[in-house]
């Protein structure tokens, strides 16, 4: 993983003159956008009826087709993300619009997503500003603060099984359910809208086809699109050299340059992940629609010494679970436990 020191935006350049060097890139293509469209809905559509009427022959047939219909599934859930960014088409109705829609697709409220997924990235890597839309990360300090129950629930969240197998059914199907009384009316709208919608759309699929069948042909392919998308929800801001800083010394900029990783896949995988990993340049700008990001970031040398991880280095990111203020990195519990004491001296294991 490429960990160079990345200097302030702000020492660089001191006005932030990469507005203007990016601004071109912040513009919709229809016909880019349609491409879009018909390499990732659409395939998805299509693949899950034909995995229905593979029922019909072979179970494994369906397992085997739900591999690369996650991958349209993951590939959609980008076209609905930047709906909400209003960066997908150039008509804000016309996102609106096609975002609620695709937020059916992947059991999303449009509204209520755009609210939380906007707070994350004006709080990413603010200390001071942590839970929501992003995955809750303790300081060692705080962690070793903690009651033991309330330790033992952070590493349980932490635990990669708990992280990715039951997340995905969390973040894809439950969460989204759930609104909260205090929440604006028009979010509330959104997500009582959406539920009834979904209860509308699963109901008929059901009568349809069978509910057996529906969970038969949904749960894999669920469960494949929901672990790589939290997967790559956590490694874009999970890595040894993040960024955090509190409020007082938080920079949009840096926490773009320096705190969203630039996760190099292979083409094929940057493609189903419908460019996502290039999300330094995403936070930098959100209004840069996914197919625009890989020029941005070649055509920008702003972009170029920004923190960079392989396919490896972001399995190995998982490691990673609590962020040590005096080295400025993210460790592991066993460099936690080299560091982190109770008031009495005794080594805060979680146990």
């Amino acid at each position: 993983m490429a960990t160079a020191a990345i200097p302030s935006v702000k020492q660089r350049s001191g006005e932030p003159f990469w507005r203007e060097a990016i601004a071109p890139y912040a513009r919709a293509h229809l016909g880019r956008s349609l491409l879009d469209i018909a390499t990732s809905i659409v395939p998805y559509l299509l693949l899950s009826v034909v995995m229905y009427l593979a029922l019909d022959l072979s179970y494994l047939l369906v397992l085997a087709l739900a591999v690369p219909a996650a991958g349209f599934l993951l590939r959609t859930y980008i076209v609905f993300h930047d709906c909400t960014h209003g960066s997908f088409l150039a008509s804000k109705r016309a996102n609106a619009w096609l975002g609620i829609a695709s937020g059916l697709v992947v059991f999303s409220p449009f509204h209520s997503w755009r609210h939380n997924h906007a707070v994350h990235h004006a709080t990413s890597g603010d200390l001071d500003r942590r839970g929501v839309g992003d995955v809750p990360t303790k300081t060692v300090a705080e962690y070793a603060a903690l009651p033991w129950k309330q330790r033992l629930g952070y590493r349980l969240f932490r635990n990669p099984l708990v992280m990715f197998g039951i997340g995905p059914i969390w973040a894809l199907v439950v969460q989204p359910r759930l609104v909260s009384r205090s929440a604006r009316p028009r979010i509330r709208r959104s997500v009582i809208g959406t539920n009834i919608a979904l209860a509308l759309l699963v109901g008929g699929l059901c009568w349809l086809v069978g509910w057996r069948e529906y969970l038969l042909v949904q749960t894999p392919t669920i469960l494949l699109a929901g672990s790589a998308g939290v997967w790559l929800f956590y490694v874009q801001h999970q890595f040894e050299d993040a960024y955090w800083q509190s409020s007082d010394g938080w920079s949009y900029a840096d926490a773009a340059l320096r705190g969203s990783s630039y996760l190099k896949l292979p083409k094929v995988l940057q493609f189903f992940t419908g460019n996502i990993g290039l999300h330094h340049v995403h936070h930098l700008s959100a209004r840069i629609p996914n197919y625009n990001l890989q020029r941005a970031h070649d055509e920008n040398p702003i972009f170029h010494d920004v923190p960079t991880l392989s396919l490896w280095d972001g399995l190995r990111a998982v490691r990673l679970k609590l962020w040590d203020e005096d080295r400025g990195q993210l460790v592991t519990w066993a460099q936690a436990r080299a560091r982190a004491t109770t008031p009495t001296g005794q080594l805060a294991s979680g146990h």
